[in-house]
């Protein structure tokens, strides 16, 4: 029986070239891209709330399944698979990976009523895969097609954390304290985007989506007769001043080029029609991006709040701030890795440029703790209608997208694992000292990488020295040559 393209590359004994890995990837996730749109049109059709994740997980399971990729639950919903390298150098001598990356995808749904008029839109009323989780599924299912058929090329241990409920901003934390960052050296993630052109993939360095928190303010007033106003403290009125006064905080309390948002989501108050309301209360959200910004929000708002409620006779009080997500911000090297891994996989042009979003995303929490990227693959396509914004009742995407991440997401992998270890870049030396004296170690490895720098200077100014003696004994030479010429 013929083989296909995927099952041939897997079969290969010959080690591969970094030219011929990225063709191997770009092989593969060809062959699959039917089954990534598959995938990502039955999650669609079946999404589920934050939390609540049961017949998306058991699905996830049955694929997993189907590719002998071992997995635990170990939440209610969600799961942990486990790709193991087999390249000679994957796992020590102990049993354990020179390098485990974690690779993320997201897979709740939002409360939100689809009217796309999609073939495959959602069975579930009230339920939409709105955000594109069930895009990163489809991806993410894909990256693993390819991972399964390369681990020769994969020098280490990739693990693959299913995520429940990134919506209402717990899943990420449930999922850690569990332990998936156990052992892990670095994180990647991808998320599906509506304002990146399709086809192009931003992972910029930096801050790339915001601080989220959330905030409830109630307000005390009297109530009376609708007639008699003057009898009373409206609390209806006062929450509504204090709509517009929370906006002077970024207007005039904070820097124009320090960006941020205070929007009020819900303004709850009054019994009746013909009632002055007594109480009533605000609730919305915060979005920051700088640190000191986030720090001082709580009470820039607490005095807005207290003091505007006092100008009109009532009280009110910032009775909840929480900070649901912090910013998620790639890091440098890991920016840079996966721009390389797009450029290989896409080219020049598949590079996206983004200047990031006020949105939030719980991935955050990885990257507290690892360094690692999120990754915006670009969506955004008008000839198909797919312009509309995450969460709307109207998101499409463009599905010739899919592969693409896939390939980015395996290719980042792959070269992540085969960089070296810290321990291989310092030697036995530093690495015995870095068990007893991290500091040390740490001055150590500077005054290495000091000495590399002047060795490449040493060296750079040599081929310099020898490139113009070089350029004087040519120029010597043809001197001569035109002299016994004139002669």
């Amino acid at each position: 029986m013929t083989k296909t393209k995927a099952q041939q590359i897997m079969a290969a004994t010959e080690a591969r070239a970094a030219d011929d890995v990225t063709a191997a990837i770009k092989d593969i996730a060809t062959e699959f891209e039917p089954y990534i749109i598959k995938q990502r049109r039955h999650f669609h059709k079946h999404p589920e709330l934050s939390l609540a994740e049961e017949r998306t997980t058991s699905d996830i399971a049955n694929q997993l399944d189907a590719m002998n990729i071992p997995y635990e639950r170990p939440l209610k919903t969600g799961l942990v698979a486990t790709l193991r390298g087999t390249a000679p150098d994957a796992y020590r001598e102990d049993g354990t990976p020179r390098r485990r990356i974690l690779l993320r995808a997201d897979i709740d749904a939002l409360p939100v009523t689809e009217q796309t008029g999609e073939e495959f839109a959602s069975v579930n009323e009230g339920c939409m895969h709105a955000c594109g989780h069930d895009c990163h599924i489809a991806m993410m299912l894909g990256t693993l097609q390819i991972l399964r058929h390369m681990t020769d090329d994969i020098h280490g241990e990739v693990r693959i954390v299913f995520q429940p409920s990134e919506e209402n901003g717990q899943g990420a934390k449930l999922m850690i304290g569990t332990g998936v960052l156990d052992g892990v050296d670095g994180a990647y993630a991808a998320h599906i985007w509506s304002e990146v052109d399709a086809g192009t993939v931003s992972c910029e360095p930096g801050p790339r989506m915001a601080n989220t928190d959330w905030f409830r303010i109630d307000v005390r007033g009297t109530s009376c007769h609708g007639a008699m106003p003057q009898r009373g403290h409206d609390a209806v009125m006062v929450a509504a001043e204090i709509v517009n006064a929370l906006q002077t905080i970024v207007s005039r309390e904070i820097s124009p080029y320090e960006p941020a948002v205070i929007t009020v989501g819900e303004l709850h108050g009054g019994t009746a029609r013909n009632v002055i309301a007594g109480t009533a209360y605000l609730a919305g959200t915060v979005r920051t991006y700088g640190d000191s910004t986030h720090e001082e929000m709580p009470e820039l708002m607490r005095r807005i709040v207290e003091h505007t409620a006092a100008a009109l006779g009532a009280e009110a009080e910032l009775t909840d701030y929480t900070i649901a997500n912090y910013k998620v911000e790639n890091e440098v090297a890991s920016s840079e890795r996966c721009r390389q891994a797009v450029i290989k996989c896409l080219g020049p042009t598949g590079q996206g440029h983004y200047r990031g979003t006020l949105s939030g995303e719980d991935f955050s929490e990885y990257l507290r703790r690892v360094p690692g990227v999120l990754a915006f693959v670009g969506t955004r396509n008008p000839k198909i209608g797919a312009t509309y914004a995450q969460h709307s009742c109207f998101y499409k995407i463009d599905e010739t997208v899919l592969a693409k991440g896939s390939m980015v997401a395996a290719q980042y992998a792959i070269d992540f694992l085969a960089e070296p270890t810290q321990e291989e870049l310092d030697g036995p030396a530093i690495t015995a000292v870095a068990e007893t004296n991290p500091d040390l170690a740490a001055k150590l490895r500077s005054a290495k990488a000091t000495t590399a720098e002047a060795r490449d200077a040493i060296h750079d100014a040599r081929t310099a020295r020898h490139a113009a003696i070089k350029g004087i004994h040519d120029a010597r030479a043809a001197a001569r040559r035109e002299e016994k010429h004139d002669e």
